[in-house]
């Protein structure tokens, strides 16, 4: 069984954010960071649902864990 390759898309659904292409490119640049230690998981922008299934998704390393890398390099470029 292959496992199922989500995107940003998809992973802006999933957390409940506006997934259309400019709402990810304006989210990304409101909340990039430079240089800061703190988790992806752990910044304040989440909610508590939102922040454990970021958490969950990176500890599970399953479906989900690819993307929210990507995102969260994104945040830290």
């Amino acid at each position: 069984m292959t496992p199922h390759t989500h995107d940003l898309t998809d992973l802006f659904d999933q957390l409940g954010i506006s997934s259309d292409r400019h709402s990810i490119a304006h989210f990304i640049r409101c909340h990039t960071v430079l240089g800061n230690g703190t988790l992806l998981q752990d910044r304040a922008l989440w909610s508590v649902s939102q922040s454990t299934f970021l958490r969950e998704a990176i500890d599970q390393d399953g479906d989900w864990a690819i993307v929210v890398n990507q995102l969260n390099a994104a945040l830290h470029h």
